[in-house]
């Protein structure tokens, strides 16, 4: 069944910011441990699906805790004094998105530890931990240092958190991306902090990891579920490394020249009178007015792209046109994924495009997104991800959920990148069609 949005999973996202794995979603998917085709395009995998605990194994240890450990309703079961230790992924991980559901007993202790390396006796001497508790149990304020979401002695959680008692279900996300971190707790933000500045190295040299060499450094490493000795489950163990290629993956750009791509400008201008790759980065200087487009026609699909504006020269304006339809004109019959600075995520209709939006944040044709505070700062390259399948359209950067479109109207279309006035970078253009 293919993937599809549904109200009230955005509806939260656009408070909380999202990401693809909880808002892009199917009815189906809403079981346990099972993937969307949207998430699978997206390039999620499941670390557990609800039976298999292969791509597990004890720390320091060939295979998986033969006690202490066990599959139990569709969930990894840590047992209280089984015995059986830490348990961590095979594969290492640099950048990536974890999302992982999980629920405790009470005043059960446990964490989510990263980037972890076989190295001391245990995970948390070379691993940052997120920490998960029965902070109810406990008597811990939602802000406590060691409360669950908090970056374990280091960094605290905010207290705006919503933690779902002991016996229910809550989902964890961390995301690590280009020295970034941020940890959700049940579709909020609840921390984010570097750990490549001197902040992150002060903090590690006055906590209790500061004797461990490599802790909180690791480029690359194991994900750790922790046997703190209580019960725990965990299930929809769901990740994708950042750094990997798309599933199917098709390179808009190659990085060397324009070939697959043609264009469109007022006057009559050509495409070396806007754009140029150098580096292995696009660069459109604005002008003359137009936009270039893609060769090939797309329908559903996750389109992935990097983008930055110069600041010498400022902030200014592009956008990424989906489903271009019609004649070549400035501008043409297409749904615009706005690209402005400080706007990024709004949505424009061109050309009466058949779709409907948030009418409370739409204003004629411009539906504005509906979370700030999401773009990096001027000349630092942000992320883009859209999401073309079907009747849905989806907008996020740089991980955060911001805007929906419904009801789109479905056809296959070129991708078209405008050329608008101001100097903009882009680079890692890529798709995965969604089957």
């Amino acid at each position: 069944m293919t993937a599809r949005f549904t109200t009230s999973m955005f509806a939260s996202a656009l408070v909380a910011g999202l990401s693809l794995t909880a808002v892009v979603t199917a009815h189906d998917a809403l079981e346990p441990n099972k993937l969307t085709a949207a998430e699978k395009a997206a390039g999620w995998t499941l670390l557990f699906d609800g039976t298999s605990i292969d791509q597990w194994r004890g720390y320091r240890k060939d295979g998986f805790p033969e006690r202490g450990w066990e599959v139990d309703d569709h969930a990894i079961h840590v047992k209280s004094g089984g015995g059986g230790g830490d348990i961590i992924t095979r594969d290492m991980y640099g950048d990536f998105e974890l999302s992982i559901d999980f629920r405790v007993a009470e005043r059960a202790n446990s964490g989510i530890i990263f980037r972890v390396a076989e190295k001391h006796g245990a995970p948390w001497q070379t691993g940052p931990e997120f920490q998960i508790l029965d902070d109810f149990g406990h008597g811990f304020g939602p802000d406590d240092i060691h409360s669950t979401g908090a970056v374990y002695d280091l960094f605290t959680p905010d207290k705006s958190k919503v933690l779902r008692p002991a016996g229910q279900y809550n989902t964890a996300r961390l995301r690590i991306e280009d020295g970034r971190v941020e940890h959700w707790l049940n579709d909020r933000l609840i921390a984010r902090y570097r750990i490549d500045d001197e902040e992150w190295r002060s903090r590690i040299a006055g906590s209790k990891f500061n004797p461990y060499e490599g802790f909180g450094v690791q480029p690359r490493g194991h994900l750790c579920l922790q046997d703190h000795g209580d019960d725990v489950w965990f299930r929809s163990i769901k990740i994708r490394d950042l750094d990997a290629p798309l599933p199917g993956e098709v390179t808009l750009f190659n990085g060397t020249n324009l070939e697959g791509w043609g264009g469109h400008f007022n006057g009559g201008g050509s495409i070396e009178d806007a754009w140029s790759v150098e580096d292995g980065v696009l660069r459109c200087q604005g002008r003359p007015i137009g936009y270039i487009k893609t060769d090939g026609h797309y329908d559903n699909y996750v389109l992935q792209l990097e983008w930055r504006f110069d600041p010498e020269k400022g902030a200014g304006n592009s956008g990424v046109l989906l489903r271009m339809t019609g004649e070549d004109t400035v501008w043409p019959k297409s749904v615009e994924a706005q690209l402005h600075s400080g706007n990024a995520g709004d949505f424009w209709n061109i050309g009466k495009f058949r779709m409907t939006a948030d009418p409370k944040r739409t204003n004629g044709r411009r539906t504005k997104r509906a979370k700030n505070d999401v773009e990096f700062a001027l000349g630092e390259w942000n992320r883009y991800e859209i999401i073309v399948d079907r009747g849905d359209i989806g907008l996020f950067v740089n991980g955060h959920g911001v805007n929906r479109a419904t009801n789109v109207e479905e056809l296959a279309g070129p991708i078209c990148l405008q050329s608008e006035g101001a100097e903009i970078h882009f680079r890692h253009i890529r798709l995965a069609p969604i089957q």
